[in-house]
């Protein structure tokens, strides 16, 4: 029987923490083929030393993959494809993964945003998509090196509701078998849309004032406008009939004061360093498509879209 290869696209934060859990497992059980996609100098670093993980939860810091590529287009039957790229390749990289995916790959994309099921879905149409939610505090240290804090990283996944009865057992216990802390349900939307609501509102704001977490929670001015961008993102679940709870504005902001007050958010940093690329349209430009789409008003949004555009 031929072994199972699994992909990992893109070796930061996300998949270089997720990817180097199931490298190293593998690496003792050899019970699948791992091939790591990165560009640059992160492919020539990895390619020399290994993928290398600086974190609690190992005392091995290095990995090997079977294979590490320069190019999606250099894949070869990949079944299982981990999208860990950020959100502004995403699309670029769904074009490329549809030249080289055969019918049965499966792909679980470690990204968080509301939309990024969809998006892939417009791109590549037929195949298992598997609907994640990520949590995991790790950021690139250098190239080819990931540092991981904190908690263990967690997986919430969720079967894909256009082949919901297909069988993902394997993936499961490829999950398992590489000790990674996983939620697996029938819906995971009500996990992301939770994630989506804290990141997006936070994200905004943080990014308009080039303030904090702690400042959000604690100024009266960003809380309300952080508010109101909650209350347009719940009534759009509503009209999605996606759950969340009632209070779940005030809950977002409990969990919110749980991070240090200085916390920053990724959006804020780039928005506020001129970085070209960055998760405006991620967060903001989510909110905006599907309130179009569904029917609802989102003022707030696209105020604070505006206001950051214009930075």
């Amino acid at each position: 029987m031929n072994k199972k290869h699994i992909i990992v696209v893109g070796l930061g934060g996300v998949g270089g923490y997720f990817g180097f859990k199931i490298n190293q497992a593998n690496e003792a059980s050899k019970k699948y083929n791992v091939s790591f996609v990165a560009r640059g100098e992160t492919y020539e670093k990895v390619k020399e030393n290994g993928l290398t993980l600086l974190s609690p939860e190992h005392s091995r810091p290095q990995t090997h993959p079977d294979a590490i590529l320069q190019n999606i287009s250099d894949i070869k039957n990949p079944d299982l494809v981990l999208i860990c790229v950020k959100e502004y390749d995403l699309e670029n990289v769904c074009r490329q993964l549809l030249q080289v995916i055969n019918e049965n790959t499966i792909l679980l994309p470690m990204m968080n945003g509301a939309d990024i099921y969809d998006r892939i879905r417009k791109i590549i149409p037929e195949h298992m998509i598997l609907p994640t939610c990520i949590y995991v505090a790790s950021h690139i240290k250098e190239k080819g090196m990931v540092e991981h804090k904190g908690k263990a990283g967690k997986m919430i996944i969720g079967r894909d509701p256009q082949h919901f009865s297909d069988n993902v057992d394997w993936i499961v216990d490829l999950l398992k078998e590489s000790q990674i802390d996983f939620d697996f349900k029938d819906n995971s939307l009500t996990d992301i849309w939770t994630k989506f609501i804290f990141i997006a509102s936070f994200g905004l704001v943080t990014a308009k004032y080039n303030s904090s977490i702690g400042a959000v929670c604690t100024n009266a001015q960003q809380r309300n406008e952080a508010t109101e961008i909650m209350k347009e993102i719940k009534q759009i679940t509503d009209k999605k009939e996606i759950y969340l709870q009632k209070d779940i504005i005030d809950k977002t902001f409990e969990k919110a004061s749980t991070f240090p007050f200085e916390t920053p958010t990724s959006l804020q940093l780039d928005i506020n360093s001129g970085k070209k690329e960055n998760e405006l349209e991620l967060f903001a430009g989510a909110v905006l498509k599907y309130g179009s789409e569904t029917g609802i008003d989102t003022p707030f949004t696209q105020k604070i879209y505006t206001e950051i555009k214009a930075k």
